[in-house]
């Protein structure tokens, strides 16, 4: 998969980096909610304490800064509590100790430590994902469809910057999505969680030669703002429940101070301040 960093060519000046779920596609709710939760209490046995268990994984993986995490991440949060609350969670140090490793945290990257581990836990996380995979190729399509304005800001954007696709998601997923709501005609590369993560991703792109005040990333999650920190460029944020709004204000005056040069100073620390303070309010 790395080989896709060799075939990108950077053909403008500006770089402009999106996620995915919750950014550009209005999915977030619906995959966690119909998805993600529901398939951990399934694969792990959960039914006796559904409602709280279900509760506690929208809180971490909607409305804390652990939202648009890896997975893989959330799925150890998750089961930690669980296993201290309800109910043991049989191996569950090995799933922990591979998410602190370093790995690739993807189903691929999860095979391979199976092969070494034969470990219960990794091998139930791994079907859990799968399932998970499963069940959002299952959702309908009116749930899985970009928020408003999100594809004529991006089009437009595409006058002048370079366009990268940088998600934790499947990458499966998400070219299904973006190519069935006609949005890889505004993308010039799509990077998704077995490329590495997002600050991987980024450093890639950025070795093409951009200028780091060249290039932005447009997310939801505090993961997103920490990437562009980790590569010294800049930050604009989709806010959760306001994403009309945000993606109208990128169209309008978000990208036309990044073509500027005016992007970084008050402008950005005013849109920062305003993401924290949106997903602090959730």
């Amino acid at each position: 998969m790395a080989d896709i960093f060799c075939k990108f060519t950077k053909r403008k000046d500006f770089l402009i980096c999106i996620d995915s779920d919750g950014c550009v596609m209005d999915t977030m709710n619906a995959k966690q909610s119909r998805c993600f939760g529901p398939c951990m209490v399934e694969e792990w046995g959960l039914e006796q304490w559904r409602e709280e268990v279900l509760a506690r994984w929208y809180d971490i993986n909607l409305y804390a800064h652990t939202r648009g995490v890896n997975r893989f991440q959330t799925l150890a949060i998750a089961l930690q509590e669980i296993n201290q609350k309800y109910c043991s969670i049989p191996n569950l140090d090995a799933l922990v100790q591979w998410v602190q490793s370093g790995s690739e945290l993807s189903n691929r990257g999860l095979e391979q430590a199976i092969a070494h581990t034969n470990s219960p836990c990794l091998k139930k996380a791994l079907a859990w994902s799968l399932a998970v995979n499963d069940s959002v190729t299952q959702l309908p399509w009116e749930e899985r469809s970009p928020f408003e304005g999100a594809r004529q800001a991006l089009a437009y954007a595409r006058r002048y910057a370079d366009i990268a696709v940088v998600s934790d998601a499947n990458l499966g997923a998400v070219l299904e999505e973006w190519d069935l709501n006609e949005l890889l005609e505004c993308t010039d590369i799509v990077l998704a969680q077995e490329n590495g993560s997002k600050a991987y991703c980024i450093a890639k792109l950025l070795s093409q030669g951009y200028a780091n005040h060249h290039v932005l990333m447009c997310g939801d999650a505090p993961e997103d703002l920490e990437a562009a920190r980790k590569n010294d460029i800049l930050f604009y944020p989709i806010l959760i429940n306001r994403e009309k709004e945000s993606w109208a204000e990128f169209f309008a005056q978000g990208l036309k101070h990044l073509l500027d040069g005016h992007y970084a100073g008050e402008y950005q620390q005013s849109k920062i301040e305003e993401f924290f303070k949106n997903l602090g309010g959730q």
